[in-house]
């Protein structure tokens, strides 16, 4: 499956939000929101919500510094 993920095209087997963040990142970190075109994903649905082709998907993770 195609999908774009932060701004960038990638090719895919995952189907599901989980899928994709353990492909894209391993060991996902605390902190880390999706958003699937445009809607905030919450974290207790990332097992269940499925990816359509060509989806818009954005992974941010939270940075702590000062």
């Amino acid at each position: 499956m195609k999908l774009t993920v932060n701004n960038e095209a990638v090719t895919t087997k995952a189907t599901t939000v989980k899928g994709l963040l353990e492909e894209v990142l391993g060991d996902v970190p605390a902190g880390t929101a999706v958003a699937v075109d445009g809607n905030v994903v919450p974290k207790s649905q990332w097992d269940t919500h499925g990816l359509d082709e060509g989806a818009r998907v954005d992974i941010l993770t939270a940075v702590q510094g000062g």
